[in-house]
């Protein structure tokens, strides 16, 4: 008898208290492990079809899910359907239908998906270099129309077409189509652009780009024109092959200042692009991660048809996002680039200081190089989380607006062997400082820093782009 009692009190100790939940009336217990979702029903997708949206999700009809899991799963499944950028706003309810049966009610509100896109760009890298370095010339502005279907079909097809006025006059064709099978795994696109401008860079000066302009006539032309092809096996891993072509022709102008901006003086640039790119998505916002992992790689080899010889290249961008509490929140994020051989033309061979690959703290800055690592580290503050309804616009009834101050440090190292008079090649770079990110409908990102770097100086900065 004492040895029953003892088993019995060791069973009791092993079997965990949370899976058992309360059953009849009678004060008995059953054993509940998982529930069904009997029923997934999508209301407001007067677009978008149903079998688009359950591709992103990761649970269908007839899944079971862990009781303790349920609300968390249905919060990762809204994350994923607002990450397709074609709602402003996704509610996920779960009903109980009884102890293992519940029903899932998603509300969608559609973005409308022709508005045009009208963007003001400026042509120089960033706000501050227009501002203060080329006196806020708006004739160095670039004003655009972006005619954009983001969910041609209701397939989430893209198809858009781009006229571009000002600095640089541009003209262009995208089409994507992210299925072209059942099972939703294989994608094809296609994109041609045609552009030119009066006035370029053509060299690199203490770290600054010189410009050399003729009124009346373009000194530099560009073409290209690709294809790719897309394989997403699931909702987190997308492998990206595409084939580009690209034609570049300069005027003797540009020649005579640098003749290393193409290959032994050519005029023309002429090669063929080949490119494959992974990206992992495990972060809850790909526009703006707060936390998960995000990984891009890409590998590329150009093969010169004139004007050019060989390049090969790896590029990668590694970001872990993590939320502590219910308000804080790290970020870090390391770009780096390692190309062979090192000896390229002039046009290719920038490192840091043009796109987002900065340090932050030398946005008056160019970095030439063939190699470059960069490392952001973020702490953040959710600040505002909140929303504008009944907005009396149709597609925008529901404005979300998101502000985040933060403490940030960078650190970067750009890998130059040609020399020349550029003193922040080949060194070690460090910015500091803080700011604050605004985030609202239509991936829209406003940035405001106050960095220093380590030359002491110091300014407040302003960008339209994510870190």
């Amino acid at each position: 008898m004492r040895h029953t009692l003892l088993l019995y009190i060791v069973l009791m100790l092993c079997i965990p208290a949370t899976s058992f939940a309360h059953g009849s009336d009678t004060g008995s217990y059953v054993r509940i492990e998982k529930q069904t979702i009997r029923l997934i029903n999508i209301d407001g997708n007067k677009r978008t079809r149903r079998s688009i949206l359950i591709r992103e999700m990761s649970v269908n009809e007839g899944d079971k899910v862990s009781r303790q899991k349920m609300e968390e799963t249905a919060e990762l499944n809204r994350k994923r359907l607002m990450n397709l950028s074609l709602f402003s706003e996704v509610v996920v309810r779960t009903i109980p239908v009884n102890d293992t049966v519940v029903d899932w009610y998603i509300t969608v509100r559609e973005l409308w998906p022709i508005l045009p896109e009208v963007t003001l760009k400026l042509a120089d890298r960033n706000f501050n270099v227009w501002w203060n370095e080329q006196n806020h010339d708006i004739r160095r502005a670039n004003l655009g129309v972006t005619m954009k279907h983001r969910n041609f079909r209701g397939n989430r097809e893209e198809l858009s077409a781009t006229v571009q006025v000002g600095y640089t006059q541009k003209f262009g064709l995208e089409y994507f189509r992210p299925f072209i099978d059942k099972k939703q795994q294989n994608g094809l696109g296609a994109s041609f652009f045609l552009s030119q401008n009066e006035e370029t860079f053509y060299i690199t000066d203490s770290n600054k780009l010189r410009f050399v302009k003729h009124p009346g006539k373009y000194i530099i032309r560009q073409f290209e024109a690709a294809a790719l092809y897309v394989h997403r096996p699931g909702y987190a891993n997308r492998h990206t092959i595409e084939a580009r072509y690209r034609d570049f022709k300069v005027d003797d102008t540009i020649v005579k200042l640098n003749s290393d901006y193409y290959k032994n003086g050519s005029k023309e640039l002429q090669l063929l692009e080949f490119t494959y790119r992974y990206d992992l998505n495990e972060v809850d916002n790909w526009n703006y991660p707060l936390n998960g992992l995000k990984v891009v790689g890409h590998a590329i080899v150009r093969a010169g048809i004139k004007g050019f010889d060989f390049q090969s290249m790896i590029n990668a961008e590694l970001g872990h996002f993590k939320r502590f509490g219910r308000k804080w929140m790290l970020a870090e994020i390391f770009r780096g680039r390692l190309t062979l051989p090192d000896e390229q033309p002039y046009t290719f061979r920038y490192a840091m200081g043009i796109n987002s690959e900065y340090v932050r703290g030398y946005e008056y800055y160019v970095i030439d190089g063939s190699q470059y690592g960069l490392l952001r580290s973020n702490l953040k503050y959710e600040l505002l989380n909140t929303a504008i309804r009944n907005f009396p616009i149709k597609f925008l009834a529901v404005i979300p607006i998101r502000v985040y101050p933060k403490l940030f440090v960078d650190v970067g190292y750009g890998a130059n062997r040609f020399g020349g008079n550029s003193f922040l090649n080949n060194k070690g770079l460090v910015g500091y400082g803080a700011g604050i990110d605004v985030i609202s409908i239509y991936d829209f990102k406003f940035r405001l820093e106050y960095a220093w770097n380590h030359m002491g100086q110091k300014g407040l900065f302003l960008h339209l782009n994510s870190e």
